[in-house]
């Protein structure tokens, strides 16, 4: 007898991560409700690959109103928890109760909540080699407010919800539309003429191709009766120990060896930073450039025998090809791992995450 599929609710199904992962559970069989702010044109061109038949359930809500979480999240078995305010525009008054939303919803239905996590928590103490364990005293703002988010949850599983977090380096991907990669290394919707690396040289560098990430994420949720009910793994994507390997990576896929590289002029956003709350986000974050962060993966490898991984000069092609970036015969991207065809985005996108 077949056992019915689980259902996922996705907060964020329009973004980087939230897409991704749900595009990974459908190939996986799971129902999908996603909670949006306006229902998609279903005449449009869809987020999954035609190849799952299994239909997404679109519910308008916003993940700020406690009412709408919980009516979408009735009877279902996973919250993935990706939704973050646009371009950091009050991020640190939206993001606590967006997730103290999740939560609730997550005890009512004594369902699992899926966090991505980052290495923000973590302060200077820890580098450079971080395991899940390692003490939390992050040295910013947003760093703070990642930590006071990953002790709520923490809470929450003494109330009955349980909790995944999966913390992961800088992402990139053929969805990922708000990161270094899309908003800094290159410009979406034009080909590569310049790369900007905001790293200083010889430095490491990790990144998340999302992905690997989302089958990550999918692998472990298969594992449910294993999971402890406060789970925390580390993933390890691409370590660039160099700060070359992804800069090589762009060159290789744009078939230009003479690619010129300039550094992020740091130095020219300090002033915009009381204006621009992008910038000022931005110019937080620089101190994971200047020296190497990474996240240790070893338990992750242990639990489930391997992580997914995309080579990198695969997946760096993957995502230029999905942002416009490559010839024209280039453009429509296809995931490594699930086979989905991403539909370019129309532009210069917003940065978010």
């Amino acid at each position: 007898m077949a056992t019915a599929p689980k259902t996922a609710l996705i907060l964020g199904a329009n973004g980087g991560i939230g897409r991704a992962v749900m595009n990974e559970l459908i190939g996986q069989g799971w129902h999908i409700r996603a909670l949006v702010r306006a229902l998609p044109d279903i005449s449009a061109a869809p987020p999954v690959s035609p190849q799952h038949a299994r239909p997404i359930d679109w519910i308008e809500g916003d993940a700020l109103n406690k009412h709408d979480v919980l009516r979408a999240a009735e009877n279902v078995d996973v919250i993935i928890h990706a939704v973050n305010p646009p371009g950091y525009r009050n991020w640190s008054t939206y993001v606590l109760p967006m997730l103290d939303n999740s939560i609730a919803a997550a005890i009512a239905n004594r369902a699992r909540i899926v966090l991505p996590g980052t290495v923000y928590n973590y302060g200077p103490d820890v580098f450079p080699d971080i395991d899940e364990n390692a003490p939390q005293n992050p040295k910013t703002r947003k760093g703070t407010i990642r930590t006071i988010m990953e002790r709520r949850l923490e809470n929450a599983c003494t109330k009955g919800a349980r909790v995944l977090i999966l913390r992961a380096g800088d992402f990139f991907g053929p969805t990922a539309k708000n990161n270094w990669f899309s908003q800094g290394l290159i410009k979406p919707g034009k080909p590569v003429k310049t790369i900007i690396y905001p790293g200083a040289k010889n430095t490491g560098h990790q990144w998340a191709y999302l992905p690997d990430v989302a089958e990550t994420i999918c692998r472990l949720l298969a594992c449910e009766n294993q999971l402890d009910n406060f789970a925390r793994f580390h993933f390890g994507g691409h370590w660039d120990a160099s700060g070359t390997d992804m800069i090589n990576a762009i060159r290789t896929a744009c078939n230009n060896p003479a690619l010129p590289v300039r550094r992020f002029p740091w130095w020219l956003i300090k002033p915009a930073t009381l204006f621009v709350p992008f910038l000022r986000e931005i110019d937080e974050m620089k101190y994971l450039w200047r020296q190497p962060v990474r996240l240790n993966n070893s338990r992750l490898r242990t639990f489930l025998g391997e992580e997914p991984h995309t080579p990198l000069e695969q997946a760096v092609k993957t995502t230029l090809a999905a942002f416009n970036c490559l010839p024209k015969h280039m453009h429509t991207a296809k995931s490594a791992n699930s086979g989905d065809t991403y539909p370019p985005f129309p532009g210069p996108v917003q940065p978010g995450q």
